[in-house]
């Protein structure tokens, strides 16, 4: 058997559907002799982007696997790996790598060299015997602890090379830990001893699939919950104890009620200090429940902390407070529901008048608002993309099923929602599947539509066509009045229509309602649509 289709073979064994990959590389051929469905796309970032939608869609039970060749394909790959990396998704990547007697040789680019710096485990494949070992590895890697990429260089001289042995491969198991009981019964008294708890949850919540015992605790507390831009849809966020996503734009009750806690209990979140979500205020208690040691007082001091998966976390928290309370109720939950529904409404009557706004151009957020209103949120999930899109969705769209909506941002490149949405078209054939992006991101990663086209894949793509960059319109006021700098222009709709899928310019306010059932039955009839609103330069953001 050949070092290929042995690969193939052990993906086959370890539940792998989809190969995203750009050629030439050899795995491509072997994938589809075993009925992996290959996808090739326009270029390397947005198959890792599917990749990473798989992985973050199925909770890591299915692992996204990207491949390409060595050299260009390698070095182009770099950045859809980086923000696996540092969104914390699981996927496998297999480059091709230059024979192994010039892979040292500048200038050849060695990814198992380069890539070290971005994925939780990298080497190369030196002899084929050690090929089951290597794949184990690399599984065990994106299965167990943290999840992030894993790589496996495949120098071109091994491809087609001959196992020496058969082959023989176990699929590897997923590992759960949990916290120190005596640390459990530590932190359980500091939460009931707590005035004013909040709980603060990332996306470990998602990967543990969690949701149930976060809920559970929060309501067994009475205490109000808000999310990482990355765990948002981990709490139903019409539930009368959300807050909302904490994401740099967010709604003015996150703010009040992080400043007023006297307690935050961070559970499946890393804490990390990044422009795009709220910073811990001072002075608070703090209990930082995660799976990664390395996070443990890396930028936030904890005066508690709890290592262990999200779920059997939460599971012994549960347990160990209803052991300690006398009565079932704590006695806030009415009273908190109420200034959590009255703080979302007053923030809500702030922000009426742009989400219903019947100004030309567009308000974005009066497309996001009656995007909300149209579609059945339960079955839709959505995901932004960087800069304007990412801040005038988060904080208006109300996820309410798990796994709903797609956030991300400690690394934000533009252009990764178009990936992620096709992931998770693939990942949820039944569900509606939208990526909202402006005219910078598709200027990046827009031939990939052709993808969509192309493979099948039915996504609805909202595109917010303001014909300028506009969140940098503020910090480049000089070099955009002398040269333009952040002016950008496209007629995307005719892009959709020139790829074969259904493309719409929307210019009228009454007609984003009917514009969005006409992309939503398209997408029925098996049709990806694009539906490009020509918005405002709107520059103001939620934030407190």
């Amino acid at each position: 058997m050949h070092v290929a289709d042995a690969i193939a073979q052990i993906l086959k064994a370890e539940g792998v559907k989809y190969l995203f990959a750009y050629p030439v590389n050899h795995l491509i051929e072997a994938a589809a002799k075993v009925d992996i469905r290959t996808i090739i796309v326009r270029q390397e970032r947005i198959g890792l982007h599917m990749a990473d939608a798989v992985s973050r869609l199925t909770s890591g039970e299915e692992i996204g696997v990207f491949c390409m060749q060595h050299g260009p394909g390698a070095e182009n790959a770099f950045g859809g790996v980086a923000q696996a990396y540092g969104d914390s998704s699981p996927i496998l990547v297999l480059p091709m790598g230059y024979p192994r007697a010039i892979n040292q040789v500048q200038p050849n680019f060695n990814s198992a060299l380069n890539y070290r710096h971005v994925t939780k485990s990298c080497e190369q494949l030196t002899v084929p015997e050690a090929l089951p070992a290597a794949m184990r590895r690399a599984f065990s890697a994106v299965r167990n602890g943290r999840p992030r990429p894993a790589l496996l260089e495949i120098p071109s001289d091994l491809i087609h090379a001959e196992l020496p042995v058969p082959l023989i491969y176990q699929p590897v198991r997923k590992t759960r830990y949990g916290p120190d009981p005596e640390d459990v019964a530590i932190v359980a008294d500091v939460l009931l001893e707590a005035q004013r708890p909040l709980i603060y949850a990332g996306q470990g919540i998602h990967y543990a699939k969690a949701w149930a015992e976060l809920q559970e605790l929060a309501e067994l507390l009475e205490a109000p919950v808000t999310t990482t831009l990355n765990g948002k849809s981990a709490f139903p966020e019409n539930h009368p104890l959300a807050l909302g996503c904490a994401n740099r734009s967010h709604p003015k009750p996150v703010y009040d009620f992080l400043h007023e806690a006297d307690l935050i209990f961070g559970i499946g979140c890393s804490f990390s200090i990044t422009s795009f979500g709220v910073k811990i205020p001072p002075g608070k208690t703090v209990v930082h429940a995660t799976l990664d040691p390395a996070d443990i007082q890396k930028d936030v001091p904890a005066d508690y902390t709890l290592v262990g998966d999200a779920r059997l976390t939460l599971q012994a928290l549960v347990s160990a407070i209803r052991e300690r309370l006398v009565s079932q109720r704590l006695g806030r939950a009415e009273a908190l529901a109420r200034r959590i529904r009255e703080g979302k409404e007053a923030w809500l009557a702030e922000w009426m008048p742009k989400l219903t706004s019947d100004e030309k151009p567009l308000s974005p957020y009066r497309v996001i608002w009656d995007l909300m209103h149209t579609v059945d949120v339960a079955n839709t999930i959505i995901t932004h993309d960087a800069g304007s899109p990412r801040d005038q969705l988060a904080p208006f769209w109300e996820s309410i099923t798990p796994l709903s909506y797609i956030g991300w941002g400690k690394t934000t490149q533009l252009g990764y929602g178009l990936g992620l949405a096709m992931g998770a078209k693939l990942v949820h054939p039944e569900k509606l599947c939208i990526n909202v992006w402006g005219d910078a991101a598709i200027g990046f990663t827009g031939m990939d539509f052709e993808t969509a086209v192309r493979e099948r894949i039915p996504i609805l793509s909202i595109l917010l066509n303001n014909f300028a960059m506009a969140i940098e319109i503020p910090i480049m006021p000089v070099s955009t009045a002398k040269y333009g700098s952040t002016n950008i222009t496209g007629h995307y709709a005719d892009m959709a229509r020139a790829f074969g899928a259904y493309g719409e310019r929307i210019t009228e306010p009454d007609q984003i309602v009917p514009a969005i059932r006409r992309g939503i039955e398209k997408t029925r009839e098996g049709v990806p649509a694009l539906l490009e609103f020509i918005t405002a330069q709107e520059t103001a953001v939620s934030i407190y």
